[in-house]
């Protein structure tokens, strides 16, 4: 059986969340495994997620209401244990110093150019598994 990554997207728009799936296709990159999605649309249900455990990239909304992808990516930097690495989706690329400021191991712009998505998630995925090795 395959092995396969576990990503949880965050959104309050379900068309943002559906432009991350459709990025990432079955796998975003060859030598990364298949991926599955755990969508949630609340900052509570984020939290939820990631105490259950098993997570492992984090694709954050900075556009969300009424908690944005940053504060959420702020938080859960510091208060999971061990924090899977996160993907900022932010507004314009102007915003690329909130995303530094959030703590965000990685940012791209909306909406999804799906190249660039998919090569993001990619290099994150290669290196929550070697972190986990």
């Amino acid at each position: 059986m395959q092995p396969t990554a576990t990503v949880l997207v965050y959104s309050d728009d379900s068309n943002t969340r559906e432009q991350v799936r459709l990025a990432t296709g079955r796998r975003p990159a060859p030598d990364v495994p298949q991926v599955e999605f755990v969508e949630c649309a609340t900052p509570a249900a984020v939290l939820r997620e990631l105490d259950r455990g098993g997570i492992d990239v984090c694709v954050l909304d900075g556009e969300a209401v009424p908690m944005g992808g940053m504060g959420v990516c702020r938080q859960i930097k510091d208060e999971v244990f061990r924090c899977p690495p996160v993907l900022l989706l932010i507004g314009r690329p102007q915003d690329a110093w909130l995303a530094t400021w959030s703590r965000a191991d990685a940012a791209v712009t909306l909406p999804v150019d799906p190249v660039e998505f998919a090569a993001s998630l990619a290099a994150l995925l290669r290196q929550h598994r070697l972190v986990r090795a």
